[in-house]
Formats: structure tokens, C-alpha cells, sequence
């Protein structure tokens, strides 16, 4: 801890608790000593760590748990704003990523998919629907429409990898997405899905993708826990 800095004390050690978390120094299911045997080891007082731990009970890192203590529940994943598969960015955090398929079938295409296909309204296309866990628990909701003639998948190959690794590996070499991302309140059947408590907050991404070619080969519209999951952005400033 630095006295001398004029960053609070508590938010200093929340920084510190965070950064092992998301390093995986504190693993989920970990328990965090009590407040007064930390702030006597740091030699804090013991309102500041209660301020710090509340903190990260707040962000939905640690969880306090009667006859039990403060527990680690799990880090918030950061992923970075640019065409990769969130299977792929879990996978080289050290999350543990698993998939559940909850639809892999044949449908036609609404206005909205259509348009973002590039293909007539009413158009069948290929829906790939699944729950992607970590360390058991959901993260999120990927709702993902193909062109029917892009590439065979199945149900095995899509619980054990992700979507964008199953398209190079059918040879489809992908170029550049359009992306937005939002947020909105979970409605009750999202909210079971997702382990979340209706009207919670959840982040939202509608994402098209190119090939090299311009074709439009796939057209994703998700929805993220806003408790474990966050969009990066790098600003850079225009001269």
C-alpha cells in the first residue's frame, strides 16, 4: 500500500485483490481471510478493507457467504473489441470455457437477419444457438445465423470449440465485422438461462462478419452477464 499516494487505501487494496483474481493468484471457490485478521496482516484499518472487499462484492468478484466468509466467486472477463471468438479469448484467459447447444437447426431468415445476410427475407438459414459456461457457470446467451451453404457443423464439434476456429477450419477466411454493442434488463426466461435474477442488467452485441470476399458468412446477436463480462476499448486521439 502507498500512504503517500492520494488514491485511497481501500481502492488500492480492491485493485490489488482484483489483479489476483483476474491473474488467477485467487481462484474461484477461494476464501479471503476475515476482516480483522486482513487488516491487521496489512496493517489497515479494519473499515478500510470492509470498504475495499464491499467493492468487490459490488462488481460480483467475491461473495459473502454466512458460516462460511468472503469467497472468490470468479473474475470479470474483459474482451477486447475486435474480430475473435469469445471461445478463443476465454480459452486464452484461463477460463475454462463450455458450451451447451440449446438450437442448431433450419429456419428462415427475419427482415433482421435477412438484411444482415445480404439475402432475400424468408431465405432458409442455418441457427446456431448456444450457452457458453465458465467454470461451470453461464456467461452468455450466443444466438449465431449462417448462410445454409456455408459449412456443416455438429452438435459435438460445437460444444468442444468455437464458432470462428470451425469456420477457418472449413476454409472460410474471415476479413472484418460490423459491431454494436448495448445493454438492456434480462427478461424472465433470459434471467433462468443466464443464472441471473430477472431485470438484471445484461449487455448486448449484434455482430456481422465478412469473408475476404464482402460476403456475409455470419450474423451474431448475443447477450452477456454484465456481472462477468466487459467490453475493452483502445481510444487512440486523431491528429
Amino acid at each position: 500500500m502507498d500512504r503517500a499516494s492520494p488514491v485511497p487505501l481501500y481502492f488500492q487494496l480492491s485493485q490489488q485483490l482484483e489483479s489476483a483474481i483476474e491473474r488467477g493468484k485467487l481462484a474461484p471457490g477461494s476464501l479471503l481471510g476475515n476482516e480483522i485478521d486482513l487488516a491487521g496482516r496489512l496493517g489497515l484499518s479494519r473499515p478500510t478493507v470492509r470498504q475495499a472487499i464491499q467493492s468487490l462484492v459490488d462488481k460480483g468478484l467475491l461473495v459473502r457467504r454466512r458460516g462460511i466468509g468472503t469467497q472468490v466467486v470468479h473474475s470479470q472477463v474483459k474482451r477486447p473489441l475486435e474480430l475473435s471468438s469469445l471461445y478463443d479469448d476465454l480459452e486464452a484467459a484461463g477460463q475454462r470455457p463450455a458450451t451447451r447447444v440449446l438450437r442448431y437447426e433450419t429456419e428462415e431468415a427475419t427482415a433482421e437477419v435477412a438484411a444482415a445476410l445480404a439475402v432475400p427475407e424468408g431465405t432458409e438459414v442455418r441457427l446456431v444457438e448456444r450457452l457458453r459456461l465458465t467454470h461451470g457457470e453461464p456467461m452468455a446467451r450466443l444466438r449465431n445465423h449462417l448462410p445454409l451453404d456455408l459449412l456443416s457443423l455438429e452438435n459435438g464439434a460445437l460444444e468442444t470449440t468455437g464458432l470462428y476456429r470451425l469456420m477457418r477450419g472449413a476454409g472460410v477466411t474471415l476479413h472484418s465485422a460490423r459491431q454494436a454493442v448495448g445493454a438492456r434488463v434480462a427478461a424472465p426466461q433470459e434471467a433462468e438461462l443466464l443464472g441471473e435474477t430477472e431485470g438484471a442488467a445484461l449487455l448486448t452485441m449484434q455482430r456481422t462478419t465478412y469473408d475476404d470476399t464482402g460476403r456475409a458468412v455470419e450474423y451474431g446477436s448475443h447477450l452477456y452477464r454484465a456481472t462477468r463480462y466487459a467490453f475493452e476499448f483502445q481510444l487512440l486521439v486523431r491528429h
